[in-house]
C-alpha cells in the first residue's frame, strides 16, 4: 500500500471511530430508568439518577397553577408515594387520579422534581372486550382499521 492510501484509511478509521463514540455518548446520556413509584422509593441508589416514574395523581396535596406552568402533587404507586413538583406545560387530561408518567430528578427534601409531565389515555380507549363500533359483517376488526385486505372475488365478477 502506498503511504498516501494509508492516510487515507487511517482517516476513514479515526472518523469512524469518533462518530460511534459520540453516538454512543449521546445514547447513553438519553437512557432513563423507568420505575413504578413503589420500587423507586425503595431503592435509594436510584435517588441521584434521572428516572421516569410512573403512578396515579393522588386526591390530597393537588395543586395546579396553568397560568404559573407548574403542579405538586402526591404520585402514588400501590403501596408508597412520593411528593412531586412539576414545572412545565400542564397536559389538559391531568388531574387527581388519573395515571401519570414523570420524568426527572429527586432533590435532598425528597420532592421529586419533573421537567415532563405525561398522562396516560383515557379507559375509553383500553381495549376492553369487543370494539364500540363493531361491524358484523368485518371478519377481522383491523379490516375496519384500513388495513389490507386479500381480495378474494374471481376476476371478472362483481360484487
Amino acid at each position: 500500500m502506498t503511504p498516501i492510501r494509508m492516510k487515507i484509511i487511517g482517516a476513514g478509521v479515526a472518523i469512524v471511530g469518533a462518530a460511534a463514540v459520540l453516538a454512543f455518548s449521546g445514547m447513553r446520556d438519553g437512557w432513563v430508568y423507568f420505575l413504578p413509584v413503589d420500587e423507586f422509593v425503595a431503592s435509594e441508589h436510584r435517588w441521584d439518577e434521572r428516572v421516569r416514574l410512573h403512578g396515579r395523581v393522588g386526591e390530597d396535596q393537588l395543586t395546579i397553577d396553568r397560568a404559573g406552568l407548574s403542579a405538586g402533587f402526591q404520585l402514588c404507586g400501590t403501596t408508597k408515594a412520593i411528593p412531586v413538583h412539576y414545572t412545565g406545560v400542564i397536559p389538559e387530561m391531568f388531574d387527581a387520579g388519573r395515571d401519570v408518567v414523570v420524568e426527572g430528578t429527586r432533590d435532598a427534601n425528597g420532592v421529586f422534581c419533573a421537567d415532563t409531565l405525561m398522562t396516560k389515555c383515557a379507559s375509553k380507549y383500553e381495549s376492553g372486550g369487543e370494539a364500540p363500533h363493531a361491524d358484523p359483517h368485518l371478519k377481522n376488526q383491523a379490516d375496519a382499521a384500513g388495513s389490507i385486505v386479500p381480495n378474494t372475488a374471481k376476476a371478472g365478477s362483481r360484487g
